[in-house]
């Protein structure tokens, strides 16, 4: 009789209990997908800055400085990509500039 009623508990309660897993598991995969799409990630932190060395080079023409300002959605590395520079050249061109808390309307040199 006891058996019986253990057959039955379990056959009451083992489909609600693999539906919750499976809740549970697409719930883990999805916030582990959005932690690494970018977006959401947390801020990396920007390498060291090499050590100075010292170029002997004959001086060219002065290139006149060029800027872009910051919009909705901007990181630095999207903007070192769209002017064809190196995070770490974008970053020594803007030493003052916090990587992490970029705000819209800031202006960063890009040249």
């Amino acid at each position: 009789m006891q058996r019986a009623r253990l057959e039955e508990v379990v056959r009451r309660w083992s489909a609600p209990a693999a539906f919750l897993l499976a809740v549970t598991i697409a719930v883990l995969l999805i916030r582990a997908g959005l932690e690494g799409s970018g977006h959401h990630s947390r801020p990396v932190s920007p390498p060291p800055p090499a050590a100075p060395t010292t170029t002997l080079t004959t001086p060219g023409p002065a290139r006149p400085r060029r800027y872009y300002v910051i919009r909705s959605g901007d990181t630095l590395g999207g903007v070192a990509s769209t002017y064809h520079l190196s995070l770490e050249r974008l970053l020594a061109l803007n030493p003052g500039v916090d990587p992490t808390s970029l705000h819209v309307g800031q202006r960063i040199r890009v040249g």
